[in-house]
């Protein structure tokens, strides 16, 4: 595979994320699950929550097996165990506890191996368009379920719940072990054919690569983590209340309310290109303003909405932002820690995504009972919103002396990582 074009990478990068992705369409389990073995809704939801965080966990763990291993063996490794995770949930008649252990823990080991994988590859091959190119992996995440669901629903019609977890656990298997394959970093000091970064790149990125250890070190990546945790509490405190807002909000039937579910979806999907690709053009720190000021306004607003279709167009943008946190904070930790060490850097990062899940539904499930309305909740969300706005102002990149002047040598000192013996400089 030497000589490989970059957007041959890329394309196997958002297969692997498209099937990754289809763990977003286990609400189509939930029921069957439910019906066939009497367990309760609850607890069928509770092996989504710990594939989710699992996956927070693994994909640490998968940035830094990557930095010394490479990136192949991660993603290949990622994509088998995800495979046989999801397999292996079709003997779930053994008890609720193998659907919590197959899919659960086994796929969501997988899942964060193979999430990580493209993303820190990728900033490496794109250091042209880190926003786009990065939007566009984790975007094949977000449509996952979108491509998946449909088909998971007619088999689960036709041959069954536990038929369903065979047949695309075998399919999954095919496809992150064949997209894994191609998965490898661009040589030492690559960059594309006459490109120099512009002088608004420069001024926003890193001097120099830092290793895990130093970004740690840095109040820059803790602003970041708190960026991304306070996008996705917002995004995700929407879509853990869905259905029963656009009920009650815009009094319509569950069914209607079902619908305008599949549409807004989409906006998680198209966010993480959109404003990925805006990112390159506005830089991060805008992008991110841009997205919290966008959703002051609409949390604001949103509680007095009756009309079910301007409703669906309010969802469908405040999806837009949640899934353009995603698509944009790779690319962000890139500019200012250096790709090189993207994988681990960021894939810690992603705790804020596990903690984001719990506390965004938790705050606007609390408000909704208390208030007996999701008005106050909503208000105090775009308040939340507010305050975050002020954090991208703030954050810029951190300095050499932050670092060097603790006594810790430049990143450039150190002993380079394995796993990066790979192709000559491709176009």
């Amino acid at each position: 595979m030497r000589g490989m074009n970059r957007w041959v990478i890329a394309t196997a990068g958002v297969f692997l994320q498209v099937a990754l992705g289809a763990v977003y369409a286990w609400s189509v389990f939930r029921i069957p699950l439910a019906k066939q073995f009497g367990w309760s809704i609850p607890e069928v939801t509770l092996t989504f929550t710990i594939s989710i965080f699992v996956l927070g966990i693994a994909a640490f763990f998968g940035g830094l097996w990557l930095n010394r291993r490479g990136p192949r063996i991660v993603a290949l490794t990622g994509g088998v165990l995800y495979g046989v995770g999801v397999f292996l949930a079709s003997f779930s008649d053994h008890g609720l506890w193998w659907l919590y252990l197959s899919y659960g823990v086994i796929g969501g080991i997988g899942l964060g191996f193979g999430y990580i994988v493209p993303v820190a590859v990728l900033v490496k091959w794109f250091p042209d368009r880190r926003g786009l190119i990065t939007g566009i992996a984790v975007g094949g995440f977000g449509a996952g379920a979108l491509i998946t669901a449909p088909v998971a629903t007619r088999l689960i019609q036709t041959v069954g719940v536990l038929h369903t977890f065979a047949y695309r656990g075998i399919a999954f298997l095919i496809v992150t072990v064949v997209s894994g394959a191609f998965m490898q970093n661009p040589p030492e000091g690559w960059k594309p054919a006459g490109w120099s970064p512009s002088a608004t790149q420069t001024a926003q990125r890193a001097k120099r690569d830092y290793t895990l250890h130093e970004a740690l070190a840095t109040w820059q990546w803790w602003a970041l983590w708190f960026l991304l945790f306070l996008n996705t509490s917002a995004g995700i405190s929407v879509i853990s209340q869905e259905a029963p807002m656009f009920q009650e909000l815009a009094r319509v039937s569950a069914a209607v309310a079902a619908g305008i579910v599949g549409v807004v979806s989409l906006g998680n999907a198209l966010g993480r290109v959109f404003w990925a690709a805006v990112s390159d053009v506005i830089t991060r720190k805008a992008t991110f303003f841009v997205m919290f000021l966008l959703q002051v306004l609409l949390f604001w607003f949103l509680p007095s909405i009756t009309s079910a279709s301007i409703l669906t167009v309010v969802a469908f943008v405040v999806l837009l932002c949640y899934g353009g946190g995603f698509g944009t904070m790779p690319a962000f930790a890139a500019d200012y820690f250096g790709a090189k060490n993207v994988g681990p850097i960021y894939g810690l990062m992603l705790t804020a995504w596990g903690f984001a899940s719990a506390f965004g539904p938790l705050l606007i499930a609390y408000m909704r009972q208390a208030s007996g309305s999701y008005r106050g909740a909503l208000h105090v969300i775009a308040g939340v919103m507010l305050f975050s706005a002020v954090l991208p102002v703030l954050v810029s990149p951190p300095q050499d002396g932050q670092i060097e002047s603790k006594g810790q040598m430049p990143s450039s000192v150190h002993a380079k990582g394995a796993g990066t013996g790979n192709p000559r400089p491709v176009h």
